[in-house]
């Protein structure tokens, strides 16, 4: 159901360990985000579709919603 879709993730550096929860967007995919702690550019990992699969504390909408990614 569509009401049950969280955008509130957040966002856990791999490099320097600074967390900031940001809004997802419902319909695609986020394959670059900027550390905002040390300016590291993070991509999503192998088999991840994008950056808060990899990193986020929630899966992106698409997959919350489908199972898959949006791509």
């Amino acid at each position: 159901m569509i009401s049950d879709i969280i955008l509130n993730s957040t966002i856990k550096c791999p490099e320097c360990g600074f967390e900031k929860e940001e809004v997802m967007n419902e319909n695609s995919c986020a394959w670059f985000y900027d550390c905002a702690g040390c300016g590291k550019l993070l991509q999503p990992k192998p088999g991840d579709c994008c950056v808060f699969c990899s990193y986020g504390d929630v899966k992106c909408p698409p997959v919350q919603r489908s199972g898959k990614c949006c791509s």
